[in-house]
């Protein structure tokens, strides 16, 4: 139980045969580690919720080996599918569509809509070939915790209750994918991720970011999740000078007040924070750099015993949204907005 075998044809076949006598297996794919499932084996996917302590309201992606098993699992497929996955598939966009019947409620939390995705890394579709069945599957962690972007994160969190972890190294991406939402007009994006806002409007036109009166269809919805256990502090506002200026006061509060506090900014910010003792996890000089290292980022920072997290809001332009929906969803759907000279 919780074995960490590196990924191979050998471990493969053994993870298959694990899954299909209903075992649940951590796999890579380009975004985070998925906790894998036989989709139409209630009783494992009912494990799932079970092992990360889901509720049974938040459904769960269904991830194919190839395109052609869509039918499997959906039904009432619009054409506009063809000219999505024909660019974004196999990728990190996770389509939001009308349900088979024989798909378990399980599955869906009970909606009449399926998420489903075809993963853009080779183990993964190596896994599901091999098994002959989609698999459902969440991020591989407790719920609510920082997604798994490494096997490691996965025998943290999940330890001895899962079957077997197939290591495939980090993962690329770094943050889960785009789920969009193809049942209504316009499209609507559930969940941001891999996949930008911009890119879908190239091929779709309008497309609508769901809203907090929206009620959740998709995973990633809550308003707390994503979340290490030190508190998230997010800052924004017009100018930059200002919010760091507004964090450099909060950490000099909070450490003077005996806190341990940890901080999340770029590259280029590190030389702005340099007191001695920082705790500091840097996300790098792009907004794909810092999409791959945020969960990782997020861990080490909780490993260091830090009670606070001062983060700084990414743009929300291309993968920076998912970035910036991470961290608010960290952060309790907090945001601390700095006005100037504040």
């Amino acid at each position: 139980m919780g074995q960490i075998l590196k990924a191979s044809p050998e471990a493969i076949r053994l993870a298959a045969e694990r899954l299909k006598a209903g075992g649940l297996v951590a796999f890579p794919t380009e975004t985070v580690y998925g906790l894998g499932a036989n989709a139409f084996n209630e009783e494992a996917v009912a494990r799932i919720f079970a092992v990360k302590q889901r509720p049974l309201f938040d459904p769960l992606i269904v991830h194919l080996a190839s395109q052609q098993d869509l039918p499997v699992v959906a039904e009432e497929i619009p054409e506009v599918v063809g000219r999505l996955t024909a660019i974004f598939w196999p990728g990190p966009l996770t389509l939001l569509l009308r349900k088979k019947s024989s798909l378990p409620d399980i599955v869906t939390a009970g909606l009449p809509t399926v998420a489903v995705r075809l993963p853009r890394n080779e183990v993964a579709l190596a896994l599901i070939k091999e098994c002959g069945f989609p698999l459902a599957a969440p991020s591989a962690n407790s719920f609510g915790r920082p997604s798994p972007t490494s096997p490691q994160h996965v025998l943290e969190d999940l330890g001895e209750e899962i079957d077997l972890i197939l290591d495939g190294g980090e993962t690329a991406v770094g943050v889960e994918s785009t789920v969009l939402d193809l049942t209504c007009q316009p499209p609507v994006i559930l969940r941001p991720g891999g996949v930008s806002r911009e890119a879908l409007e190239e091929v779709l036109g309008t497309v609508r970011l769901v809203s907090e009166e929206d009620l959740p269809r998709s995973p990633g919805q809550l308003r707390r999740h994503y979340a290490p256990r030190a508190e998230v502090l997010l800052y924004q506002g017009k100018t930059r000078e200002a919010v760091i200026a507004a964090m450099q006061s909060k950490l000099r509060e909070l450490r003077q007040g005996g806190h341990r506090v940890g901080l999340l900014v770029g590259e280029g910010d590190l030389a702005r924070f340099s007191e001695e003792g920082m705790v500091v996890e840097s996300l790098g000089n792009s907004l794909d750099e810092a999409a791959r290292r945020l969960f990782s980022a997020l861990r080490a920072l909780e490993k260091q015993g830090v009670e606070f997290i001062l983060a700084l809001a990414p743009p929300r332009q291309g993968i920076g949204l998912a970035v910036f929906d991470r961290l608010l969803r960290a952060a309790g759907s907090k945001l601390i907005e700095v006005k100037d000279g504040t």
